[in-house]
Order: C-alpha cells, then sequence, then structure tokens
C-alpha cells in the first residue's frame, strides 16, 4: 500500500512539474520574445528621434545664422560661474564661415584659462586653453572694474556642451553651458 501511494505521489509530482514547468517556460519564452519585441521597437524609435535632433541641430546651428553679429543668453550649470551681471546673461555671438564663437564677459579675474571639453582633456600636453582678454565693466552705480572676457567656440545653439575651466587656486572644473535666443545686432 505504502508503494502505490508512494507511486502515485511521484506520478501526481511529475505530472504537476510537467503541466507547470513547461506553462512557465512557454510565458517565459512568450515574455522574452515580448521584452525583445519593445527593445527593438524602442531602438527604431530612439534612432528616429536620435536622427530627427540631428537634423534639428544642424538646422539650429550655424546654418541657420547668416555672418553677423548676435546678442545670445550664455547659460550655465553653475552660479559661480557665468556673465557679468552688467551684460544681463548675454554675450556677443560672432558668425563668420559658417564657425561660431561667444564672447562671454565675466564677474571678475578669478577664472584665468577655459577650455572647450572636460576638464580631463584639458590638462594634457598640447591642450589648447583659451586665453583670457581684459574687459571693462561699468555697473550701476558708476564705477568701472577690469574682469576677464573669453572667446568661446559654440558647437550648436540650444545644446548643451562641456567647457571646462580654471581659476586662480589652479584647479579644474567641469561645466555644462549653452547658448540660446540669438538675437541679430544692429550695426
Amino acid at each position: 500500500m505504502k508503494k502505490k501511494v508512494i507511486v502515485c505521489l511521484c506520478t501526481a509530482l511529475l505530472s504537476c512539474s510537467v503541466m507547470f514547468g513547461c506553462g512557465s517556460k512557454s510565458d517565459a519564452n512568450t515574455q522574452t520574445e515580448s521584452q525583445t519585441t519593445v527593445q527593438t521597437e524602442t531602438q527604431i524609435q530612439t534612432e528616429s528621434q536620435t536622427a530627427a535632433q540631428t537634423e534639428g541641430a544642424e538646422s539650429t546651428s550655424a546654418e541657420i545664422l547668416a555672418d553677423g553679429i548676435y546678442s545670445a543668453d550664455f547659460n550655465t550649470d553653475s552660479s559661480m560661474f557665468h556673465v557679468n551681471e552688467t551684460c544681463d546673461g548675454k554675450g556677443t555671438l560672432t558668425v563668420k564661415d559658417g564657425k561660431m564663437t561667444i564672447h562671454i564677459t565675466l564677474t571678475s579675474k578669478n577664472i584665468v584659462n577655459l577650455y572647450p571639453g572636460l576638464a580631463e582633456d584639458a590638462q594634457k600636453d598640447g591642450a589648447e586653453l583659451l586665453q583670457p582678454v581684459t574687459d571693462t565693466v561699468t555697473y550701476k552705480d558708476g564705477t568701472s572694474e577690469e574682469v576677464n572676457g573669453f572667446d568661446v567656440p559654440v558647437p550648436a545653439i540650444d545644446e548643451e556642451f562641456d567647457l571646462a575651466l580654471i581659476g586662480t587656486k589652479g584647479v579644474w572644473y567641469d561645466h555644462k553651458v549653452s547658448v540660446s535666443n540669438p538675437v541679430a545686432v544692429e550695426e
């Protein structure tokens, strides 16, 4: 009798494991196929969006802006690194032969060099650092001050790009900046 019960239990157990094991394997395959389909569709959508953004970036860069001088917003990711208050958050964007450069006037002479890229790359041999020029600003109260200004290459309008800086303390910092809202300056 014990033998029959054990055989019946083993048979039932084996039947259950075959039924549920195959079912979950099938569900797993279906789930994996669904995930693969979703991932493929997502990749296609992402590639389409990236292509559209690239086309959009090209259309907002120097191709749209004719050679000339513009006033443009200079946006940074830091309250410690920004244009001088007398400039109202703006710089002078120059477009010539399809290349854009923005002149920014800073708040002091404490930032001694800029680098269009990452701080790590700025410290390598042969890195071309942006050199400061002396700008004079006049505040609302009538006082004037000499501060550093820089001509920064702009790869595209409305797109963040890396800009590293080094101050008088000799430490490099990474920042993200962007240039937006160019408005032609009347001559």
